[in-house]
């Protein structure tokens, strides 16, 4: 296997060639922190996508039957290149999509555990044989491939959604197209390269960008061969993708919207709480769907946690991402900014109080200050939407009914976190709230091994994980008899 430089290439990704796109456009990749264009990234279209179908459709009988050691194999391979040009990938990310160095290294080394994981994984896709109860035969299950995937990621968290996903379809034995979003392709691209020199066959992965996502994606979920959706984003885009789904009865897993409740009762360590509402909060600058969106801070305490977290959020560092000392970076685009603002200035205009932050600062590119909000009213818009952005409003509770109620008080149930130092209390409150994870004590849950997903309208299926491996998979039952 040759460790050459990574330079991850400007066209699509289509049986395991670059190509240009058919029409011959491009569009452009920019900075947030500065609004210059680092890239002009060939504009796939629907026939583009056509194509990649094509390759993965081929592709497909040979990669199912390949050994699972050897899938295995090719897997590790893409975990050992993909630490070793770690840095690489993080400047590209960092490029992208604004993200402060510190957190593109995180997400590398997180997004290059899903291959390693998968790569121990991809041998234990097991099976079952056992009695009928009647005794007439044995039950047999087998797991086979569900098929060609479509994978669809998001900008936040470009190398590591792409890798929770590919992981677990190669590892599967499925083949792929991954349409990554238009703001951060690069980094798609460069782990379709990295794939590619693994050991990955032609055809296997292919790489669509494309600015025209919703024609490209129902072209593809408009085909028969296409048989699994994996998608990453929002609610309100899942539900128009669920609609298209249903059309073929397209096996779906949705990763959608967040909007995390953030528990902090009276006998929690406030050290440990503030690090931790740190961490929820200001991964990748508050642009996560895991990322606390609501505190609910037992009364008695509430001044005394407000008041540290503004000290910690004033101190943050913010600049382009590039920079070694920038803690926050800009985010994604001006439409991302102008939002996070109004939510701020609608909550304050209802009776939130600003104990730091609240503004965009005076300087050019996409940023907005850390903030610290109180006297949030509970019927704010802010505590509705989720943020995605660096913005932490507080809100006050008395009773133990009073914080889980308002905690469920959403349409989405991805992540929940709790803080408090009675390890009953932590359990009784996680067992009642409605997320598909609770981090206890911690304000950060992931992890390749960990199912990762949500409730209500958060989605539906599981990634990461044994359950990672299986939702890429058929459940197959043969009637013997011996």
């Amino acid at each position: 296997m040759s460790r050459t430089t990574m330079h991850p290439h400007t066209d699509l990704q289509i049986n395991g060639k670059p190509v240009p796109s058919r029409s011959g456009s491009r569009f452009p990749v920019t900075d947030p922190a500065t609004g210059e264009v680092i890239a002009m990234v060939a504009d796939g279209t629907s026939a583009d996508a056509m194509a990649a179908v094509d390759a993965a459709s081929a592709a497909a009988r040979a990669w199912a039957a390949t050994a699972p050691r050897e899938r295995a194999r090719v897997l590790l391979n893409a975990f050992d290149l993909m630490t070793e040009r770690a840095e690489e990938i993080a400047r590209l990310i960092s490029r992208e999509n604004g993200k402060a160095m510190p957190d593109a290294r995180g997400e590398v080394a997180y997004a290059a555990e899903f291959f390693r994981w998968y790569g121990e994984e991809a041998v234990r896709a097991l099976g079952s044989v056992a009695m009928a109860p009647g005794g007439a035969n044995r039950i047999m299950v087998l797991h086979q491939p569900v098929g060609v995937c479509l994978l669809v990621t998001p900008w936040n968290f470009p190398a590591a959604m792409a890798t929770r996903k590919l992981g677990p379809a190669l590892a599967a034995g499925c083949t792929a197209i991954l349409k990554p979003a238009s703001a951060t392709p690069l980094t798609a691209l460069a782990i379709g390269d990295i794939l590619n020199e693994a050991g990955v066959p032609p055809g296997v992965v292919n790489v669509v960008p494309s600015r025209s996502s919703g024609a490209v994606v129902s072209a593809m979920l408009h085909d028969a061969r296409v048989r699994k959706l994996s998608f990453t984003g929002s609610t309100e885009v899942g539900r128009k993708l669920l609609h298209e789904a249903a059309d073929n009865v397209v096996n779906t897993s949705m990763e959608l919207g967040g909007n995390a409740p953030f528990l902090v009762f009276a006998d929690a360590d406030l050290d440990a709480a503030v690090d931790g509402a740190m961490i929820a909060k200001m991964r990748n600058g508050g642009s996560a769907c895991t990322a606390a969106n609501r505190f609910y801070v037992e009364a008695s305490v509430a001044d005394a946690f407000s008041r540290r977290l503004a000290e910690r959020m004033a101190a943050l560092r913010v600049g382009p991402g590039t920079d070694e000392d920038s803690e926050v970076g800009p985010l994604v685009n001006e439409e991302t900014v102008d939002k996070v603002d109004t939510l701020v200035r609608r909550a304050v205009e209802d009776g939130a109080r600003v104990l730091t932050g609240g503004s965009r600062p005076e300087r050019t590119g996409c940023y907005y200050t850390p903030t610290v909000l109180t006297e949030v009213p509970s019927d704010a818009a802010i505590l509705r939407e989720e943020i995605f952005g660096p913005v932490a409003p507080v809100v006050t509770f008395e009773t133990e009914d009073e914080a889980v109620r308002a905690a469920n008080d959403t349409e989405y149930g991805l992540i929940a976190y709790v803080y408090t130092g009675d390890l009953a209390r932590g359990l009784r409150v996680g067992e009642a709230l409605e997320a598909g994870m609770v981090g206890l004590n911690r304000g950060v849950v992931s992890d390749p091994a960990a199912p990762f997903g949500g409730v209500k309208q958060s989605g539906i299926g599981r990634e990461g994980g044994h359950d990672g491996l299986l939702d890429y998979m058929e459940q197959k039952y043969l009637a013997v008899q011996w």
